[in-house]
């Protein structure tokens, strides 16, 4: 595996920022995957040490701000995931592709799930099942993530 450069750690989370705060309209909103925790989860599985809790902590404060949503609970279902996350990180060269696939599934279905209780706790109605899209187009994003910065997995040998 290649050495991890800070600059390209940040420069990939500013983006994710923009991609998040970027006005959605249409089916686009419901669809729209959390850019943010996506590029949070590769980098904290890629090099835990330039990307770790604090920093996923830190970076749900920033989308907490941004979209003027509850204070606290994205940095709280951020750190959250990538503490679960970061209990299996040394497993994953032993992972296949699709086990990969399902773990990064778990991670971000638990973030839709701690979202959805924070939500219902606040006192908003159940959205339903369109609510958990965005775990779909989240795996989507995740496999563009492999192809620009490279697998998590050891490399195939010949």
């Amino acid at each position: 595996m290649r050495r991890t450069s800070p600059i390209s750690v940040y420069l990939s989370l500013l983006t994710a920022l923009l991609c998040q705060l970027f006005p959605w309209v249409g089916q686009g909103v419901i669809l729209r995957p959390d850019f943010m925790l996506v590029v949070i989860l590769y980098w904290l599985l890629r090099s835990p040490n330039l990307c770790n809790v604090g920093t996923a902590w830190f970076a749900g404060l920033l989308v907490d701000l941004a979209t003027g949503s509850l204070l606290g609970q994205h940095a709280l279902t951020f750190s959250v995931t990538a503490f679960v996350a970061l209990t299996y990180q040394r497993r994953l060269v032993l992972f296949n592709t699709w086990q990969l696939l399902a773990y990064v599934f778990a991670l971000l279905m638990i973030e839709r799930v701690l979202i959805l209780l924070l939500k219902l706790f606040e006192g908003n109605e159940n959205p339903g099942f369109m609510y958990f899209w965005p775990v779909i187009t989240g795996l989507l994003l995740w496999q563009i993530m492999i192809l620009l910065f490279g697998s998590l997995t050891r490399p195939k040998t010949n």
